[in-house]
């Protein structure tokens, strides 16, 4: 249910409990309440002889439980929670009374409690709240912003360590403290300084292997990408493919690493041949 429904049965009911109506009871038939109108609970069932609970003139339903005598006595109607039991059939749970006001009273001490975290008061929270967002969006387009800085200098400091392969810079190496989805940055970047090549960057994060393989387009035609990445995740427990000139795996045998990026040579080499 929409936050606008939920309001909209809240309301409801709250208005019936308001018009104070009396609520009576009556020990009757099942066949003979149906008749009469009576709900009944969805799959719920029922004696033989059941207990009718009406109220007013705007409830009548099959019920089992102890009640008010009026529908003022229930005081407050206040919905907790709803979810789906079947197509086209919500359940509600909700609270009444001091528990409908315990409830109130909550909400209400948990907004104060964030208000007070920012430094604001319920009249103003919406736009308190707002302003944070807009604070954190900027601050995490700040960060993203220097962890490119951060990527390319890297990419920079790469590109001396590779090695020439019958005229193929092959560029294979393990990256302590990068998140795996940089390497791709990063690949575009040693792509565009070393021309025609071969680039496997790896990285560990929480014993998880992230790997991935860029080869420029003119290399395509005998290393592939996604062969490539295929071979050296299989050795750390993993998998994965891609577009011939861009590939990328996974794999959980971290121990397996070092081993698996030192055979990246001799196959590359075999291909190139």
């Amino acid at each position: 249910m929409k936050p606008s429904e939920i309001r909209e049965v809240e309301d409801l009911v709250n208005a019936q409990i308001r018009r104070n109506l009396p609520i009576e009871t009556h020990i009757m038939d099942l066949e003979a309440a149906k008749a009469k109108g009576a709900m009944a609970l969805f799959g719920e069932k029922y004696d033989e002889r059941v207990r009718v609970l009406s109220m007013g003139d705007f409830s009548t339903e099959l019920c089992g439980g102890t009640h008010a005598s009026r529908t003022g006595d229930i005081g407050l109607f206040r919905i907790i929670s709803e979810s789906g039991t079947a197509a086209g059939v919500r359940r509600i749970e909700a609270v009444t009374g001091e528990g409908a006001m315990a409830t109130v009273h909550a909400q209400s001490d948990r907004l104060n409690d964030i208000a007070h975290l920012l430094k604001g008061d319920s009249q103003n929270l919406g736009d308190k709240v707002r302003a944070v967002l807009e604070r954190t969006r900027q601050l995490e387009k700040e960060l993203q912003q220097l962890k490119d800085q951060a990527a390319a200098q890297e990419s920079a400091n790469l590109s001396s360590k590779a090695v020439d392969l019958n005229g193929v810079k092959l560029l294979v190496s393990e990256l302590a403290g990068v998140e795996p989805k940089m390497l791709r940055t990063m690949v575009d970047d040693l792509k565009n300084q070393l021309g025609s090549t071969v680039i496997v960057l790896a990285t560990v994060v929480e014993g998880k292997v992230s790997l991935i393989a860029g080869v420029s387009k003119d290399v395509t035609d005998r290393v592939k990408a996604g062969e490539l990445i295929g071979m050296v995740a299989q050795q750390v427990g993993g998998k994965g493919g891609g577009r011939p000139d861009m590939a990328q795996a996974g794999g959980t045998d971290a121990a397996a690493l070092p081993a698996a990026l030192a055979s990246v040579q001799g196959w590359v080499s075999a291909k190139l041949q």
